[in-house]
């Protein structure tokens, strides 16, 4: 496969400027790959504005951001996301119809869908909303399968059959596009998942999703959660019938367990920007996307992806951690000596990708990124060389050792500024030459 510069990545292909990607990276995650047995394209599902914002720290941004954020999913080729709860109140419907009509008015082929109860009175602001936004809006029609869950709630499977029933129906009658979803799926019983999920598709629901909503999943809970979900559809003769994946990260798995997911025969999985959420959150739609781009399996440009995260995280008051995988401020930062030197020797061979990798499992170029190399206590002589040159200073070897000098004395990497403020006094102390020249 081809990135967007058109250089190759997989095994006996060319790389760079004169590499095969074989015989330079052995890479142990295809070795007895099974690749993903969806029968369909992957779709993406994007659950920033639902699902991520009922994280208790975030804050529910102005339309106008929802808009910006919506585009750029359009433009990484997110195809679809989550836009609100319309049984949630005025303001949560006004935001809806307008991303509908926002989306229709500028062609966008991403399409909206919104989160309800299997209830009809939650869902009927959606029927009303899709025919005046004049396109479809899709409908996740949710309710608790688990035993604990209908423990906590009273219920029974009749009352859960019953009640899906009224919510599909009500679905189809309106044509309103509907997936039925159990939450809390990976601690519900096979019988009851059975029972509910023969009722939603005979009724005409148009996809069934399984959800890992406490982050209960393992990968290999996952794979056989989806391998029985497929096998059931398959003995119904509906294989039509669409299966996504909605994880969450309690454990810390939800990436696992997405990419497992799709592995497993998903045919839609479900994230959120900075994996942002209810509790600890959800997949993080960025790293899903970084893994499948490395995977071979998403043809489409990212370099907008650092972009995404970063309107997120502005728009919803989630600070991006400076050690976040591709976004975060230290992901291709480095003050180690033996680091910078191997990439400041694959950048002198002219070799952008070599330079990218040496060091780094993600390619910076990719995303739009690039690497950085500074001065800290861990630091060699190239480390200073290589900043003043980037920087347009001459290439001093005696100034070069008095700053790496003082740079070992700290206890942190430095800062640009304390850099600058480090060289404008090793200059003041150096002949008159050095001084000259910076």
């Amino acid at each position: 496969m081809a990135n967007r510069n058109g250089v190759q990545r997989r095994n006996g292909k060319s790389i760079g400027k004169q590499h095969a990607f074989g015989d330079l990276v052995y890479d142990w995650n295809q070795v007895d790959s099974v690749a993903a047995v969806a029968p369909k394209p992957l779709q993406l599902f994007d659950e920033t504005l639902r699902d991520g914002l009922q994280s208790p720290s975030v804050t529910d941004p102005p339309l106008e951001k929802k808009l910006e954020l919506l585009d750029l999913m359009d433009e990484l080729g997110i195809g679809h996301a989550d836009v609100g709860l319309p049984g949630a109140g005025a303001r949560q419907r006004s935001d809806v119809l307008a991303i509908a009509r926002h989306l229709k008015k500028h062609r966008r082929t991403l399409r909206p869908a919104v989160a309800c109860r299997t209830v009809v009175s939650d869902i009927a602001p959606a029927a009303e909303l899709q025919q005046r936004a004049g396109m479809p809006i899709e409908v996740y029609a949710f309710i608790g399968s688990s035993p604990i869950r209908q423990l906590a709630e009273g219920w029974d499977v009749e009352h859960l059959l019953s009640t899906s029933e009224a919510a599909v129906r009500f679905c189809v009658q309106e044509k309103l596009p509907v997936v039925f979803v159990t939450e809390d799926t990976t601690r519900s019983h096979p019988a009851t998942l059975d029972r509910l999920f023969r009722h939603a598709v005979e009724l005409g629901a148009d996809a069934l999703c399984v959800c890992d909503t406490v982050g209960w999943a393992t990968p290999d809970g996952v794979d056989q959660l989806l391998r029985w979900t497929r096998s059931l559809l398959r003995g119904m003769s509906a294989e039509r019938v669409r299966v996504e994946f909605h994880g969450h990260n309690d454990r810390g798995l939800a990436l696992a367990n997405t990419l497992q997911a799709i592995r497993s025969g998903a045919d839609r999985v479900h994230g959120c920007a900075l994996g942002i959420g209810e509790r600890v959150g959800n997949t993080p739609m960025d790293l899903l996307l970084l893994n499948l781009k490395l995977l071979g399996q998403y043809e489409r440009d990212l370099t907008q992806l650092v972009r995404y995260v970063r309107t997120a995280s502005a728009a919803c008051g989630v600070p991006i951690p400076r050690n976040y995988p591709l976004s975060g401020e230290d992901a291709f930062r480095t003050a180690t000596g033996v680091h910078a030197s191997a990439i400041i020797k694959a950048e002198a061979l002219g070799d952008r990708w070599l330079a990218d990798s040496v060091y780094s499992g993600v390619p910076a170029s990719w995303f739009g990124k690039e690497q950085v190399i500074e001065i800290g206590p861990m630091s060699g002589l190239s480390n200073v060389s290589y900043w003043l040159k980037k920087r347009g200073f001459p290439a001093d070897e005696q100034l070069a050792r008095a700053l790496l000098e003082r740079a070992k004395a700290g206890n942190r990497t430095l800062s640009e500024a304390e850099v600058l403020e480090l060289l404008r006094a090793e200059t003041a102390r150096l002949p008159a030459r050095a001084r000259a020249g910076a």
